[in-house]
């Protein structure tokens, strides 16, 4: 097992904070909670296309349990953070650093699912191993076009949902917050009355949908739909753009370890995204959940896994590959 690294001076601070706020040097307000251990290891967890800071397990002990300090924030655009319209992938990495100075992190991880996922890639691309120990890409996309999967390719095995969704990002900006807002709408309502319906239209697996019955689950979701779109839909518009966009870095860039994991039974985002990125994130080590979907079978289990990994370079069970040493 591999040796936790030394510790070192976290920020104080109450636990379980769900709103605090800092200002960019850009003058952008980026929003964003605490949960766990203040003096546990930091992990900066960014969240799904579309989300907020509220994405976490609602278990808040289980992060104490593991020794854990978990930061998330509102993404650019998402419930109270302020947009930053064009912002491409590699633009994350200005926030994360932002998070990481105002807590007083000297080092941190990094994990992102879903639409977090291609965020904590340009944070392994682009922040130092001296500063970022490790990642989790957990079923993210891979690249749009000829940096990664052309598009019969990248869309295929994708739910009609999503194929139609990434369409109007493809049409533009104009016709993409139309149609955004029109979903937004719907979603609302829908959430309120029965959380697990949010994907009722997807033809799930029978992983994902036991899934979405979860308490904590639709616990999560009843909050967060409620408050990812209290500024609008900007930031849900401006992860599609990103998406079917040069993310602003290149793969090759990585130099920290990287944890790629997903599911084979995945229909959001396919299980050639993950085996894509798999084969072409230097070092990384891969995990494939094979009767998963998008959401996980066990999320403590995962969590707990997650954790291993970020602070002590523990694979999960039944992975493989070769990470690159920790700087």
């Amino acid at each position: 097992m591999a040796r936790r690294p030394p510790q070192v001076p976290y920020a104080r601070a109450a636990v379980a904070e769900s709103l605090r706020t800092v200002v960019s040097p850009d003058g952008r307000t980026v929003a964003f909670a605490t949960w766990g251990d203040p003096d546990g290891f930091p992990v900066i967890a960014l969240h799904g296309t579309p989300g907020c800071r509220l994405e976490r397990w609602p278990r808040e002990d289980l992060y104490r349990e593991l020794g854990a300090y978990l930061v998330t924030h509102d993404r650019a655009g998402y419930a109270r953070s302020d947009r930053r319209r064009g912002r491409r992938f590699a633009d994350e990495v200005d926030d994360v650093l932002l998070l990481a100075d105002e807590l007083s992190f000297e080092r941190f991880a990094v994990t992102g699912a879903s639409g977090g996922g291609p965020h904590a890639l340009a944070c392994a691309a682009l922040i130092t191993p001296e500063r970022l120990i490790r990642v989790t890409c957990a079923v993210g996309i891979a690249p749009f076009g000829a940096q990664g999967l052309e598009r019969d390719d990248w869309l295929a095995g994708m739910d009609p949902e999503n194929v139609t969704e990434f369409g109007w990002a493809l049409a533009g900006e104009e016709v993409l917050t139309r149609r955004l807002e029109e979903q937004m709408a719907k979603l609302a309502p829908q959430v309120e009355s029965n959380p697990a319906a949010i994907l009722g239209d997807f033809d799930l697996s029978e992983a994902d949908r036991a899934a979405l019955a979860k308490p904590e689950v639709m616990q999560v979701i009843r909050e967060s739909v409620a408050e990812q779109a209290l500024g609008g839909i900007g930031g849900w518009v401006d992860d599609d753009l990103a998406a079917t966009s040069p993310w602003g870095f290149e793969l090759e860039q990585v130099a920290v370890p990287v944890l790629v994991r997903y599911g084979a039974s995945d229909v959001l985002v396919p299980a050639a995204h993950g085996a894509w990125l798999g084969e072409h994130v230097p070092g990384c080590i891969v995990k494939v959940d094979t009767t998963a979907g998008h959401l996980g079978e066990d999320p403590e289990q995962e969590i707990a896994e997650n954790i291993a990994w970020l602070r002590d370079g523990v694979p999960p069970p039944g992975s493989a590959g070769a990470e690159i040493p920790a700087g």
